[in-house]
């Protein structure tokens, strides 16, 4: 494979990731704060829960952010980041070899050899050093990223033992070297620090003149909503009232905020969950529409409203 050069792509999301923010990205951005309109710079930007990072890849391309400071709880998460921000080439080398090897197999050998690589990938968990990065990031990456453009769904899973569990989906021809797109995102994380750990640890970047937007994962809907499914111990109504807790602390420091999440009025339209802990003078909350593609059930798929919620 030829070697990428420096791009004039907007850096996008090289995963699908549920709940990804693009089609909120023009609700966010209508929303920022005035003086990183009016200014084009953001000289902080702290993202405690990036995910796919569709924020952050669209703030990025539009301005100037001086210092950014990445978090997610998921390892696999940010294995990918860091393989993409250090050794881009090398794994679009093996991006482009296991497309080419993937494009060329029959519909019964695709599947054999998606499940043959689940299973690599999800054994090679136990014994991964996910602390000290090294060339087998690269590696793992490579399956992640691979994994992630051939499951069914695109869905990124994993069950109580931390295990990717989607099952293979029927893609005709699925890109799973997105050259443009990782050289992209290579570019624009450069001033960027990825860290594996809780939001809690992001307080130590957070003053006034800080930019944080939020992202957790959404409080399911329903019962059989799958929001939070991302990761294995997913994230509890006692998760969201520390989360607000974190807020209104970060809030005292003058710092700017904006955070999403799910409108439970969609289903129970006096479900006041994020209106009670989120009150407060500063604290503005709005409804956007929103259309959900991640679902186990098709049908239920379209239009929904969320909550933006910042304290400017």
């Amino acid at each position: 494979m030829p070697e990428s050069q420096v791009t004039e792509t907007a850096a996008r999301p090289f995963l699908k990731w549920a709940g990804g923010k693009t089609q909120l990205l023009n609700a966010i951005e209508a929303r920022l704060p005035d003086i990183i309109r009016e200014t084009g710079k953001i000289k902080r930007y702290v993202e405690p829960f990036v995910g796919g990072g569709a924020v952050f890849f669209h703030l990025q391309g539009k301005y100037e952010i001086e210092e950014a400071w990445l978090y997610d709880i998921n390892r696999e998460l940010i294995v990918g980041y860091r393989a993409v921000q250090e050794d881009y080439l090398a794994l679009l080398d093996k991006l482009y070899d296991i497309e080419h090897t993937y494009l060329n197999l029959s519909k019964p050998e695709r599947k054999k050899y998606f499940y043959r690589t689940r299973d690599t990938y999800n054994k090679q968990m136990h014994e991964f050093d996910y602390q000290e990065y090294t060339t087998e990031w690269i590696d793992r990456a490579t399956m992640l990223i691979y994994l992630n453009k051939t499951c069914y769904n695109g869905l990124f899973r994993q069950n109580q033992k931390g295990e990717f569990n989607t099952p293979h989906g029927r893609y005709v021809s699925p890109t799973i070297c997105d050259a443009d797109n990782i050289t992209a995102a290579h570019q624009a994380l450069q001033a960027a620090n990825i860290v594996c750990s809780d939001f809690k640890t992001a307080e130590q970047h957070i003053d006034t003149n800080t930019f944080v937007y939020y992202d957790p994962p959404y409080r399911p809907l329903n019962k059989t909503s799958s929001f939070t499914s991302y990761f294995k111990s997913g994230f509890t109504d006692e998760n969201q009232r520390e989360l607000v807790e974190f807020f209104h602390k970060m809030d005292t420091r003058g710092a700017y905020q904006l955070l999403s999440n799910s409108d439970p009025k969609n289903e129970d339209p006096d479900d006041k969950f994020f209106e009670n802990l989120y009150a407060g003078e500063s604290i503005t909350i709005e409804r956007v529409t929103a259309n959900r593609n991640i679902n186990r059930n098709g049908s239920d798929r379209g239009a929904i409203s969320e909550l933006i919620i910042w304290n400017y």
